[in-house]
């Protein structure tokens, strides 16, 4: 007999005693009566490479955070200038930095997206901070480290969609709902797979992604907090 993995919530619900020496039996007993549904379990493939992919992406927006800190404790303010700190004249300007070069008016223009002049006068004040030897070196550390990570975010994104390829014509339907890029469209497709029969009503999807209201009542009022739901899942949707 093939194994089943079933939905401990639902099974509770089923009418039985359940006590340490009859689980076994009674548990049995529902399956070879019918009474037990198989719970839906995503490819574990497609969710590793999903889950990788987010784990590095979330590694890569922690060192980002870490370097604004440690230009904030040197007074470089360049992230309260530019929209990113890790854009294209963002990082020319952090390697003449860590590299301890001058930047008067003409090299921070050499260095700018023309679109970005009309900041300059900002551009400079922000960039006139203190930096030791030390915090060069640490500062050097952490943009290796980043770059590191957007190496093996595009490697995976790749791979991704190397592996993918079979469910393009559903990513990109999936990528043309309102709010939804690429990447949450694959993510999505890890989690729920391609069947859409696995789940009766759009109500079972909701509750098993975790964003269907509870129908816990509080006094008259009910409840609108939201169930557990798949964590991944929830965390795109929401």
């Amino acid at each position: 007999m093939d194994a089943m993995v079933v939905n401990a919530q639902h099974m509770k619900s089923l009418p039985g005693r359940k006590t340490d020496v009859k689980d076994a039996e009674w548990i049995a007993d529902l399956l070879r009566h019918g009474l037990l549904k198989a719970s839906y379990i995503p490819d574990r493939e497609q969710r590793e490479l999903s889950l990788y992919r987010k784990s590095l992406i979330e590694e890569r927006s922690r060192e980002l955070n870490r370097l604004q800190k440690m230009l904030e404790g040197a007074n470089v303010k360049l992230s309260s200038v530019v929209s990113a700190i890790n854009g294209k004249s963002s990082r020319r300007l952090l390697e003449s930095i860590v590299q301890d070069k001058k930047l008067d008016e003409d090299e921070i223009l050499r260095l700018l997206h023309p679109s970005m002049y009309g900041k300059l006068n900002e551009i400079m004040a922000s960039v006139d901070g203190v930096i030791s030897p030390l915090q060069r070196r640490l500062l050097r550390n952490v943009l290796d480290h980043i770059d590191d990570m957007t190496k093996r975010i595009e490697d995976m994104d790749k791979l991704i969609k190397d592996y993918l390829d079979k469910y393009e014509a559903a990513i990109t339907a999936i990528d043309e709902l309102p709010g939804v890029g690429r990447i949450s469209a694959e993510t999505i497709l890890a989690e729920i797979g391609l069947t859409m029969n696995r789940f009766p009503t759009d109500g079972h999807i909701s509750s098993w992604a975790g964003v269907a209201p509870g129908n816990h009542e509080a006094g008259k009022r009910k409840s609108g907090k939201t169930t557990h739901g798949n964590k991944t899942l929830k965390a795109i949707l929401i």
